[in-house]
Formats: C-alpha cells, structure tokens, sequence
C-alpha cells in the first residue's frame, strides 16, 4: 500500500487534474476535503484517481513497477510538500 503520510496537499492541488473537475472548488481544493482534519468526507468511496494502488493496477501497471510507481507518486508529494513549506515529518521517505 502506497505510504500516504496524510498531508492533504493532494486533494487541495486537484485543479490540472481533468478527472477531478466536477470537484474542484474553483480553487484548485476537493469540495470533499475537509480542510480542519485533512480528510476525505467520501474516503471509502473515492474516485480511482484519488487511489495510488487501484490506478496502479488499472493503468500504470503498464509503465512502472509498482515501487517505481510508488517512488514517483512520492516525488511528487514531497515536491508539494516543500513548496507548501511542510513540515519534514510529512515527508515520504523514498530510495533513489
């Protein structure tokens, strides 16, 4: 399983991300996240898009091993991460 630190930086990003539009705020924030506790208030039945794993075993399955896979979905949670200048603890650790 993907090792998701919690962080919330993903669901308040989803702007670019076509499969989400009908979920976008019209800032770029999921109208599911709930900003106060950084969770999902339709979690359990979330889109496949907001699931690591399951897109992994649809689509990217074809491209990547699934820990490249996680290496790179890590990347890119670690780069929000900084450029929210959040604290290091949130960071998922990756190996190179």
């Amino acid at each position: 399983m993907f090792p998701c630190s919690g962080c919330g930086l993903c669901c308040q990003n989803i702007s670019t991300i076509n499969e989400l539009k009908d979920f976008d705020l019209g800032n770029g924030i999921c109208k599911h996240f709930n900003i106060s506790n950084n969770a999902c208030s339709i979690y359990e039945t979330r889109p496949d898009i907001c699931r690591v794993d399951k897109m992994f075993d649809i689509e990217y399955y074809k491209y990547f091993s699934k820990e490249n896979f996680y290496i790179e979905n890590a990347k890119v949670c670690n780069k929000l991460q900084e450029r929210y200048n959040l604290d290091k603890s949130y960071r998922i650790k990756i190996k190179d």
